[in-house]
């Protein structure tokens, strides 16, 4: 398997596989003999698992299999930041509110969609090949084009002066080619040299530390158009670290969308019919072990002498002998009342340094895709998928037919952009956004195409996030690798086993489902460890090939 170091040929795809941990989930997923077994005296055994979203499901999915009985809480509803609302009286047209876009590289996740059939089509970033045209509205001036080749020269020269940097200082080129082969002794020599270098600088300090950024007007288009998904300036604070993972493993390449939205996957997860689990009769569901539902809120996690303690909103009380905690770490730090024991000092030193993004969305339903008439006057469309400084910074627009309505997310913003939203009301997002697009889009009148109530959301103000995903500040790095490494418990006393840590703030790429997808199975394999079960002697787990594939530790003297 590619963990073992195997290499696949120069031509295969580029995946999200490392370059921190690189460990083929994809194949362990694959391979007939499954993930492990447990000793059957354990079967049966309830194991707490903490959250609902993408990487509660998972988890709770695969302890199922193994014969274990996952009991799930979740404080709203399942899915988590996988947030997809239909529109009144339009159950087929949905706002996807968290997680919208998934690169094929995500094969860990693709590998639980096509388990429960979902299908996925082309996401309509800027300049891609299913998006109509693209306008750019920077300082003023506004730029048409349906292909990258129709802007000014000077966005090629800045996305020009991207690969440059990219290939002399972060050996992109050789990443690149190490990935697709899975040439993990390559990867490693490189991404080990660059961890000690780049962990202190900054999106921006990479930037202008080189010789192909030292114009600030590349900086500043770079900044707010971004390519591929779009601007980057949001991330400009954050650790170049952050930026490199998602380049190299083609995280923000080829996006798709979920069709009838990406809440589908964890609701089918918990419905899905496993046909031949261990222990449970065949067409056991994670559903079916619920009958109830899943539990509500947890209030209260303590260590005892039996295991865990959870108390929920329900004022019920279950003692377990393992957990798995996969909802945002920062409930740890406020929403839930935790005893100290749950986790070594460090380990709450880094959930407490862990650094959130804040992203704040807009969506209206329209009557019909109008987007896509043609303007009488220059023959363009009248509206375009737009990126822009002003306040709506980006516009997505979906339609699935001529005689069908048509879905717009007027306004995607992260961080400051969010704040200045975060206090306004639905209506007074709507009328800021729809003043802004009128000095872009003059002619269009797209309030009166709007048919149904607008949904939005602010993720930083949402009770049970407080953000909207994870991304590392200069100097975090061994803050993160702490988490992920957590599930690795052999070295800890007795009495700080037995909580695993899922998620994608876990993870080492925040904001991607397939991070929480990946450390769902570290915490998987974890509960098989603490167990003592074992995986297959031809289809090693994360927890058995950690040796040859840990992460490097940077000192902390």
């Amino acid at each position: 398997m590619g963990a073992a170091g195997s290499e696949l040929p120069s031509s295969a795809p580029i995946t999200m596989f490392g370059p921190d941990f690189p460990f083929a989930y994809d194949d362990w997923l694959a391979h007939p003999a499954g993930l492990g077994s447990i000793p059957e005296r354990h079967h049966g055994t309830e194991v707490a698992v903490i959250g609902g979203g993408i990487a509660g499901l998972v988890a709770a999915t695969e302890l199922l299999k193994l014969g274990l009985r996952p009991v799930v809480y979740e404080a709203e509803q399942l899915g988590g930041r996988m947030r997809s609302v239909s529109f009144d009286a339009h159950p087929g047209a949905v706002a996807e509110l968290g997680a919208m876009r998934f690169p094929p590289a995500a094969t860990a996740l693709y590998h639980y969609l096509d388990t429960v059939g979902l299908d996925t089509a082309p996401f309509p970033n800027p300049l891609s090949a299913c998006t109509p045209s693209t306008v750019v509205d920077l300082k003023g001036v506004s730029h048409y084009a349906r292909t990258p080749v129709e802007l000014p020269s000077i966005y090629q020269q800045a996305s020009d002066a991207w690969d440059k940097a990219l290939n002399e200082t972060a050996e992109l080129a050789a990443m690149d080619d190490a990935i697709r082969r899975r040439d993990v002794p390559t990867m490693k020599a490189i991404w080990n040299r660059l961890v000690p270098q780049l962990d202190d600088q900054s999106f921006y300090g990479f930037l202008t530390s080189t010789s192909a950024f030292t114009s600030f007007r590349y900086r500043e288009i770079f900044g707010q158009v971004g390519f591929g998904t779009g601007g980057w300036d949001t991330d400009f604070p954050n650790s170049m670290l952050e930026i490199l993972r998602v380049v190299y493993t083609g995280a923000d390449v080829d996006q798709r969308r979920v069709l009838g939205g990406s809440q589908q996957l964890p609701l089918r997860l918990w419905a899905h019919e496993h046909p031949d689990p261990a222990h449970w009769p065949s067409g056991t569901s994670l559903a079916s072990l619920h009958p109830g539902g899943h539990r509500p809120a947890v209030t209260r996690l303590s260590r005892t002498a039996r295991g865990f303690t959870v108390e929920d909103a329900d004022h019920r009380i279950g003692t377990y002998p393992a957990a798995v905690f996969a909802a945002q770490s920062w409930m740890l730090l406020s929403k839930i009342g935790c005893s100290e024991a749950l986790l070594p000092a460090s380990h709450w030193t880094a959930v407490e340094r862990t650094h959130y993004m804040g992203s704040s969305k807009l969506f209206v339903i329209t009557d019909r895709p109008f987007w896509l008439d043609a303007d009488p006057h220059t023959g363009r469309d009248v509206l375009s998928m737009t990126l822009t400084d002003r306040l709506p910074r980006s516009v997505y627009l979906f339609d699935d037919g001529p005689n069908r309505p048509g879905v717009m997310c007027l306004s995607y913003t992260w961080n400051d952009d969010s704040l200045k939203l975060a206090a306004l009301s639905t209506k007074e997002r709507l009328d800021v956004i729809l003043a802004s697009l009128a000095q872009i889009y003059p002619g269009v009148d797209i309030r009166s195409h709007i048919i149904g109530t607008p949904i939005t959301v602010t993720w930083e103000t949402e009770p049970y996030f407080q953000g909207a995903f994870k991304a590392n500040l200069p100097g975090q790095y061994r803050y993160q690798r702490r988490l992920f490494t957590h599930f690795m418990q052999d070295e800890l006393p007795q009495h700080q086993r037995g909580l695993f840590l899922a998620g994608d703030d876990i993870s080492w790429t925040g904001g991607f489902a397939e991070g929480a997808v990946t450390t769902a199975l570290n915490a998987v394999w974890g509960v098989l460890n603490h167990f003592g079960g074992a995986t297959p002697a031809d289809n090693p787990g994360p927890g058995d090939l950690f040796p040859a594939l840990a992460p490097i530790e940077l000192p902390e003297d």
